[in-house]
């Protein structure tokens, strides 16, 4: 886990096609918006609240909070300090509720990668005598401890794709020059046990699984083409479900909306949308496009894609039936600049509208603006919201659905000093959640994650620390703000 979660951004591929009748709905809209000044609304105090100073203002300037994790109602993070070593926490919400679970050497790297399981938390951590291993806590000091030294001695274990499976970690290891293996724990040395070698497994470095149901969903390339496997974290359970392409197409996106899973298969130019509830049945192609295309979400019945224009470079909405075929423009996101080309950043689903960054890449490394979009699927319910999310290049803006109506996320006027922002899907209910500048508390908001009724998430404040924060997961501010649509 690295301090503000650095990440990157997918590149988008080209596109076919123009403007048309969805182009103008989204010009229209755009320049009624540009002719009336909207000034953005602040919460009142109080709305979002520092719950506790985990890391003081002596600790070391490179000294982080992530991993924010729900583990039945209880909220697990990791503090990393280079001066007194990282540190295991949990929370119920409280200052008095906040305290470390256990504390490791100086020496120690981690916790990283946290998966919750039933009332455990599984984890890795680095120790000088077993490497990066597999480690799990039930909350207290004495029971948080190693799993189980999987590669002995003080090489590391490079474990990925980590999932919660019938109540058991399902987990791949890699080992170099040899065929990677699928594992699986149950907490203790005994249980902890490799399933089978999963030979030709295929994205599991770039997070290339999927769970559907009691299942996890992965791709393994083998003598016939790609297919699609399952596993129950039990031999038995891991079997073939489909084949999903020849020896020549290569794997895509792979994401997952409710119970489905959504993955693109890329053969030369044409960019295939398939989808899988897990059984051979259910995984079925939905259509194909002569260009590259990602995933941006489902609404109702339909997945929604989105994609570049070689010629214009404008980003294009479409959309597909979850039952097969039925292909439709949805509409074709005005030019930003000439030098401008746009690509998708992080995407979140909420109240009927999905939300997406755009990026728009120019000379430099960073990109000239991100700014966020919504769609309803429909060309008048294409809008724009908020200009500018992160424009660091090394450092995607979250764009986190509460599960309460609201969305929340990192951003700027001018893209430089963030502050946490929320909307409802209109600029009208677009606003800042915590007033923030030089002096004032709460600025880089990241990692949110929802326990109960509220969202937490780290957040730097005058102590220029990171820190603990949390918000209600549905609020409206200031009184009186409408929360229609």
């Amino acid at each position: 886990m690295g301090v503000r979660n650095w990440g990157v951004v997918a590149w988008l591929g080209l596109a076919a096609c123009g403007g048309g009748p969805e182009e103008e709905a989204v010009s229209t809209a755009l320049e009624a918006l540009d002719s009336r000044e909207v000034e953005a609304l602040a919460c009142p105090a109080g709305v979002a609240s520092r719950v506790k100073v985990v890391l003081p203002p002596e600790a070391h300037p490179f000294s982080s909070m992530n991993g924010l994790t729900d583990v039945q109602g209880t909220l697990y993070f990791a503090t990393h300090r280079p001066d007194t070593g990282p540190a295991l926490w949990r929370s119920n919400g409280t200052q008095a509720g906040t305290v470390p679970v256990r504390t490791f050497p100086l020496e120690y790297d981690g916790p990283s990668a946290p998966v919750a399981v039933g009332s455990r938390l599984f984890f890795h951590v680095y120790a000088p005598d077993t490497g990066t291993e597999l480690w799990l806590s039930d909350g207290t000091a004495s029971g948080t401890r190693l799993v189980e030294d999987i590669t002995p001695g003080p090489d590391s274990s490079s474990l990925t794709n980590a999932a919660e499976v019938n109540g058991r970690l399902v987990f791949f290891r890699h080992l170099p020059e040899a065929p990677t293996e699928l594992w699986r724990s149950d907490g203790t040395a005994a249980g902890t046990l490799r399933v089978r070698v999963v030979s030709g497994a295929e994205g599991v470095y770039f997070g290339g699984t999927a769970k559907v149901g009691n299942a996890l969903l992965f791709f393994r390339r083998e003598a016939s083409g790609l297919h699609l496997w399952r596993t129950d974290g039990m031999l038995a359970g891991t079997v073939s479900v489909k084949q999903v392409g020849g020896t020549s197409v290569a794997l895509g996106q792979v994401t997952q909306a409710g119970n489905l899973g959504l993955f693109i298969i890329r053969n030369g130019v044409n960019h295939q949308v398939w989808k899988t509830d897990g059984t051979a049945a259910g995984t079925v192609l939905l259509d194909a496009f002569g260009r590259s295309v990602n995933i941006l979400g489902v609404l109702g019945s339909r997945v929604y894609l989105a994609s570049v224009e070689p010629n214009s470079r404008q980003m294009r909405i479409q959309s597909l039936l979850l039952s097969g075929g039925g292909k439709a423009s949805v509409a074709t996101l005005p030019k930003y600049s000439a030098d401008a080309s746009p690509y998708l950043g992080n995407t979140a689903t909420s109240a009927g509208s999905i939300y997406f960054a755009v990026g728009q890449g120019g000379d430099g490394p960073a990109p000239l603006a991100v700014e966020l979009w919504a769609t309803d699927g429909t060309a008048g319910g294409t809008r724009k919201l908020f200009q500018s999310l992160s424009r660091h290049d090394e450092y995607a803006s979250p764009v986190f659905a509460t599960g309460g109506g609201l969305v929340l996320f990192s951003g700027s006027p001018d893209g430089d000093y963030l502050d946490g922002w929320f909307t409802r899907g209109t600029v009208a209910t677009t606003g800042r959640f915590a007033a923030t500048g030089p002096g004032t508390p709460l600025s880089w908001p990241d990692d949110f994650a929802r326990v109960g009724n509220r969202v937490y998430f780290s957040a730097f404040d005058d102590t220029e620390r990171q820190q603990l924060w949390s918000l209600p997961a549905s609020f409206t501010c200031p009184p009186g703000l409408s929360e229609a649509r």
